[in-house]
C-alpha cells in the first residue's frame, strides 16, 4: 500500500474511527480517536501504517491503534496486531527498538506534606544514584558473560536474588518479571556489549524517575486495593532496554528482511520486514526479544531499589520503613504469546503491541491474585509538567484490543520542533513556575521533552474510559523530575 494510496475512513462512534478493509488489507483497521485529536493524527502517516500492519499475512481480528496513536517504524506507537501461531508473522517494527521501554509504579506510606521541604535533595539524591543519559553507563557495575546470561533468563528475579528488592515485587510484575523463552546464544556479540554496562541505568530520550502525588481519585474502592490514596506519594520509573534492545532489533530487521524475501512474505513497506512465526528466524527473534525484555524488567528492578535507599537516606528512615511497594510494571513495546478467545475459541496467539499497555481485566487468570477483583493496573504517564493516570483493564478491552490500552500521551511534536520551540526559554524556571523541579542530564533532554511536546494525557485517558478499553483510578500530578 504505497502512500500515494487514497485511505477511505468511516467514524464507528465518538470514540472509534474504522479504516475499511481496502487494497491489499486482510481486515479492518480501527484507531481509538476522538474527533478533537484526529487532525494531528491525519497529519503523519500512522493512519496508513495502521492499514498497512492490517495487510501482514495471519493477522487476526483487527489492526488497532491506541488514542496516543503517532507515526513510527513500521507498526504506528500505539499499535496492536495480533496474528496466528500457523500462519501469522512476527515483526521487530511491530515491538519497536526499545524492547520492553515500560513503566513501574512504586507507592508509599507518604504524604504530600511529608516530603515537600526536602523534594529537592531527593530528585537530587535519585540523580546522583541512577545514572541517566546518552550511553549511560555503571561505573560500578559490568555484568560478567555468566551474569548477563542469568538476567536474559531470569529478569527482575535475578536483580532480587543479588539484593535489588523483595521477592514480593515480582508478584505485581507483568510475567513476573521474566518473559519464557530467552536464549542468551541468539544475542549477537555486539548486542552483548552494548547491554553489558547499562544495567541499572535510565538512558535518555523521555525515559525519566517522577516523584508524584495522587491528585484524584476516580474509584475509591479500587484505589485503596492498590494502595493509592489523597496526596499520598508514588514514583515512577519509565526506561526499557537500553542499547542491548535497540541493537537486538536493528541486528534483526536485517535477519527480517532476508526473512519476508525467503518466504514470499509481500510487504507494503519494509519496515514491516517479518517472518513466519514458527520459522527459524521468527523462533530467533522472539528469543532474543525475551531476553532484551528480562533486561528491562532487571533494569527497572535496581533502578527501584536505588529510588527505595534513596528515600530511605533522604528522610532518615530504615529499611522498609516507608512501605515502598510496587504497585505495578508494564511493558509498552512487546510481542507476547497469549491465549485469546477468537470465534468463540480459545486460541493461542502473538500478539504485538508497540507503545500499548496490556490490560486484562478482573479475574484474568494472568492478573495477580490481590487484584483479581480490580483488574490489572494500567499505568498511563503523561508528560514532565502536566499528569499521569493509573486505570485497570475491562472486559471489553479484552474482547476489543486482546486486553490492550494506551501507554501514554503521544507526541505531537517531533524532537527537532520541540527543540525550535523551546529556543530561548529556560524549561527548568518554567517547571518551578508549576511546582516541579527538574533534573536533566542535560539541556538537550528537557527541550526535547517540553510539555507541548506531547499531547494533553487527559484527552487520551478520556477516549481510553469512553470508549470502554480502560477504567480511570486516580490521577498523579507530578512534583519531582529526574530526566534522562
Amino acid at each position: 500500500m504505497s502512500e500515494k494510496f487514497s485511505l477511505a475512513t468511516e467514524r464507528i462512534d465518538a470514540y472509534r474511527l474504522r479504516i475499511p478493509r481496502q487494497g491489499k488489507m486482510q481486515t479492518d483497521g480501527i484507531v481509538y480517536t476522538d474527533e478533537s485529536m484526529l487532525p494531528n493524527i491525519q497529519e503523519e502517516q500512522s493512519l496508513l501504517q495502521v492499514a498497512n500492519v492490517a495487510c501482514l499475512p495471519g493477522i487476526v481480528g483487527n489492526s488497532l491503534a491506541m488514542p496516543d496513536i503517532h507515526w513510527g517504524y513500521g507498526f504506528p506507537i500505539g499499535g496492536v496486531a495480533a496474528f496466528d501461531m500457523d500462519r501469522g508473522v512476527v515483526s521487530p517494527g511491530g515491538v519497536g527498538y526499545d524492547i520492553n521501554c515500560g513503566v513501574r509504579l512504586i507507592k508509599t506510606a507518604l504524604t504530600k506534606s511529608d516530603i515537600q521541604s526536602r523534594l529537592h535533595e531527593l530528585v537530587d539524591a535519585l540523580f546522583y544514584n541512577i545514572p541517566s543519559g546518552v550511553g549511560s553507563k555503571r561505573k560500578d557495575m559490568k555484568l560478567s558473560s555468566r551474569d548477563q546470561k542469568n538476567v536474559f533468563i531470569k529478569g527482575a528475579r535475578w536483580a532480587i536474588e543479588q539484593g535489588f528488592g523483595y521477592a514480593e515485587d515480582a508478584e505485581h510484575i507483568e510475567e513476573q518479571g521474566a518473559i519464557p523463552g530467552a536464549d542468551p546464544d541468539v544475542i549477537s556479540d555486539y548486542a552483548l556489549e552494548r547491554g553489558r554496562p547499562q544495567l541499572g541505568t535510565l538512558g535518555s530520550g523521555n525515559h525519566f524517575v517522577e516523584i508524584d502525588f495522587v491528585d484524584e481519585i476516580y474509584d475509591a474502592g479500587i484505589a485503596e486495593a492498590l494502595g493509592l490514596y489523597k496526596d499520598s506519594i508514588t514514583v515512577t520509573i519509565h526506561s526499557g532496554s537500553r542499547g542491548l534492545g535497540y541493537q537486538v532489533c536493528d541486528d534483526f530487521i536485517k535477519i527480517m528482511l532476508k526473512a519476508s524475501q525467503k518466504y514470499g512474505i509481500e510487504l507494503p513497506d519494509k519496515q514491516l520486514c517479518c517472518a513466519p512465526i514458527k520459522s527459524e528466524e521468527g523462533r530467533r527473534y522472539l528469543a532474543a526479544m525475551a531476553c532484551a525484555a528480562n533486561y528491562a524488567f532487571a533494569n527497572r528492578q535496581m533502578m527501584m531499589h536505588w529510588v527505595r535507599e534513596s528515600f530511605e537516606k533522604v528522610l532518615g528512615a530504615r529499611p522498609g520503613a516507608l512501605q515502598m511497594k510496587l504497585v505495578y510494571d508494564v511493558c509498552h513495546n512487546i510481542a507476547k504469546i497469549e491465549t485469546h478467545s477468537v470465534g468463540g475459541r480459545q486460541q493461542q496467539l502473538c500478539v504485538h503491541r508497540k507503545g500499548a499497555t496490556r490490560a486484562f481485566p478482573a479475574h484474568h487468570p494472568q492478573v495477580p491474585d490481590d487484584y483479581k477483583e480490580t483488574g490489572q493496573p494500567v499505568l498511563i504517564p503523561g508528560d514532565m509538567g502536566r499528569y499521569s493516570y493509573v486505570l485497570v483493564g475491562t472486559d471489553q478491552a479484552l474482547e476489543e484490543t486482546f486486553g490492550s490500552s494506551c501507554h501514554g500521551a503521544g507526541r505531537v511534536m517531533s524532537r527537532h520542533q520541540a527543540i525550535k520551540a523551546a529556543k530561548g526559554r529556560s524549561i527548568t524556571r518554567e517547571m518551578e513556575d508549576r511546582g516541579i523541579y527538574v533534573r536533566a542530564a542535560g539541556r538537550g533532554t528537557l527541550v526535547e521533552e517540553i510539555p507541548e511536546a506531547y499531547k494533553d494525557v487527559s484527552q487520551v485517558v478520556e477516549v481510553v474510559q469512553n470508549a470502554g478499553i480502560g477504567k480511570k483510578v486516580v490521577k498523579l500530578r507530578p512534583l519531582g523530575v529526574m530526566k534522562g
